[in-house]
Formats: C-alpha cells, sequence, structure tokens
C-alpha cells in the first residue's frame, strides 16, 4: 500500500502543568524547534506545526518550518491537527496525517516511520508501544498503558484497551503507550467529529473514543518509550539529555 503522509504537531501554549512549555529553551533553542527538526528527518512527507497562539507561529517560522494558525479554544490536539489539515491540504492530498506531539524533544526520527506499519496493515489508526521495564512506570497514571499482545516476531497487534493503571492481569509483557498516531484521514476525520465517549471520559484518554466507536487501533512496538516534558523536572531531564 502506497501511503502519503503528512506530519502535523499541535502546539500551543496554555499547557496545564507546565505552561508555555513549547517555548521552553533546551539547549538554546525551544523546544518546538528540536521537535520539528526530528519530524524533518524522518522525511516522510511535509511537516507542519499546527500553532494556538501567534507566538509559537513566530518561533515556527523562525526556525524554519510551515505554521498554520488553528483556534486556540479547540479541545484537543487532534481537533488541532485535522484543522491544520484543512487548511493546509483542501485537495485531500494526504491520505495519512501523523500526529507527533509537540512534547517530544527527543523523539527518534524512525518512530514516525513505525507508526505508518499498522495502517498497511489495515488499522485506521496506527500508534506505538514500548516494554515496561519499571516498576515506577507500572505504577504512574502517566504511564498510559495498552493492552495487546504480538504472537511471534510480529511488531504489529490490535491495541484493545489502553488504562492508566496496569492491565492485563496475569503474567506477561506490559506495554507503555506512546503518544504518537498516524490516521487514515477518513478515520481522522471521524473522530473528531464523534463526542466524547464515556470510557474516554473516564479514563481521561482520547484514544478510547476511537475503540468505542468501534475503529481499529494496531500498535506497533519500539525498544524504548521517549520521555515526554509535562513537568519542569522533565524539562530539566531533556535539558540535561539534549545537551550532551
Amino acid at each position: 500500500m502506497v501511503l502519503n503522509p503528512i506530519v502535523l504537531i499541535p502546539a500551543r501554549l496554555g499547557s496545564t502543568r507546565l505552561p508555555g512549555k513549547v517555548l521552553a529553551d533546551i539547549s538554546g533553542k525551544p523546544m518546538i524547534a528540536h521537535v520539528l527538526k526530528q519530524a524533518l528527518a524522518a522525511g516522510l512527507g511535509p511537516v507542519a506545526v499546527a500553532c494556538g497562539e501567534a507566538e509559537v507561529a513566530a518561533v515556527v517560522k523562525a526556525y524554519g518550518g510551515i505554521a498554520v494558525m488553528t483556534n486556540p479554544d479547540l479541545p484537543s490536539g487532534s481537533d488541532r491537527i485535522f484543522a491544520a489539515l484543512q487548511s493546509l491540504d483542501p485537495q485531500g492530498r494526504h491520505d495519512v496525517v501523523v500526529n507527533l506531539q509537540g512534547d517530544l524533544p527527543s523523539i527518534d526520527p524512525s518512530y514516525l516511520a513505525k507508526v505508518l506499519k499498522p495502517l498497511a496493515q489495515g488499522y485506521d489508526i496506527g500508534t506505538l508501544v514500548a516494554p515496561i521495564t519499571t516498576a515506577a512506570e507500572q505504577a504512574a497514571p502517566s504511564v498510559v498503558k495498552c493492552a495487546c499482545a504480538f504472537p511471534g516476531k510480529e511488531d504489529v497487534a490490535p491495541a484493545l484497551y489502553f488504562s492508566r493503571h496496569l492491565i492485563p492481569s496475569g503474567e506477561g509483557p506490559f506495554w507503555h503507550h506512546i503518544g504518537i498516531y498516524a490516521y487514515r484521514r477518513a478515520a481522522l476525520e471521524r473522530f473528531v467529529s464523534l463526542p466524547p465517549s464515556p470510557l474516554e471520559q473516564r479514563e481521561k484518554l482520547e484514544q478510547l473514543r476511537a475503540l468505542e466507536a468501534g475503529m481499529r487501533i494496531g500498535a506497533a512496538r519500539v525498544a524504548e518509550a521517549p520521555f515526554g516534558v509535562d513537568t519542569p523536572e522533565d524539562l530539566e531531564r531533556a535539558r540535561e539529555a539534549l545537551s550532551q
């Protein structure tokens, strides 16, 4: 299957736990500039930032990126990238949309290709998981867990459920969900048209809306989860890692 992806990065200043984090300085550059660089290095196709504020757009343009202004009141990153897609590609040339979070400054560019694998196997949405390796990860509500199983050497499996609690029960590996998605264009359009679902509201996990609507999510496994920047402590960790 030939896919024609576009990579969109939702970015806004109004983070609850770390306001303004997308413009936070990391090794002399704002965080969004690091994410933009990694996305371009993947070489999948055009990359643009779906901005909620003019300050973010100005920084993106200063680093040579494409910035698209979107309504700052949009409820989620998914809504933001859909608005940007309509502005950038009204003709529908791109049949796949990769949603890359703007708080992953150390994302491995190869992960963006891997998130496309489930779509090539017929899934509506692709995402990534990595093995959970510590008890702290298992216990942390901030680490979202995915119920999936990889038979043999398969590297794509159906994502059956997501939770902030440790799932499934019993012996076997646990999987850390990485919040990067590849949507078929029609799947993204359908997703943002749906109201928040009961399990989505209960778990505070947007992807459950898709599962409750009968959409199929495929999880591709990768070696390790990139760290996201959600707190001041995360930001210091990112600064240390990217200064090496």
